[in-house]
């Protein structure tokens, strides 16, 4: 297929250890210091039972690993529809994965569709559809 992107093409997986520093750090960077994310006591009296990662902390990761397979077509022509479907808690290791299941042409050239989740052990976190553009030259 064109542009060298093809259905079914596996995109690179990463992983990222989350830690409480990591999700302290960006309750400063965005603002959200919901006590559920920083404040350990408040947490253990909630469902969760102790700390989660912001869901955008999580999110970050997908959007990081789209990135690193194609910035240019990430940045000026990516996009995301997902669902945020489990708890990131401090110690879990975030896995990203996707893969092509569709080349879409449209106004703006062909689109790479990719199903993608974020996983932790056997728990799917985040997951849905993102699109990716790509280059036309």
């Amino acid at each position: 297929m064109q542009h060298g992107v093809q259905i079914g093409d596996v995109l690179p997986e990463s992983r990222h250890k989350v830690t409480q520093d990591q999700i302290d750090r960006y309750a400063e960077a965005s603002g959200d210091r919901n006590p559920l994310h920083i404040d350990p006591d408040f947490a253990k009296e909630t469902m969760f039972g102790r700390t989660i990662a912001h869901g955008l902390l999580s999110l970050a990761f997908l959007s990081q690993a789209m990135t690193a397979w194609d910035w240019k077509g990430w940045a000026f022509g990516g996009g995301l529809d997902v669902a945020f479907l489990g708890p990131v808690y401090p110690g879990d290791e975030v896995v990203v994965r996707g893969k092509v299941t569709a080349l879409e042409i449209g106004e703006n050239g062909v689109i790479a569709v990719c199903e993608v989740a974020c996983t932790v052990e056997d728990r799917t976190v985040i997951a849905g559809t993102a699109r990716r553009r790509l280059e036309t030259a």
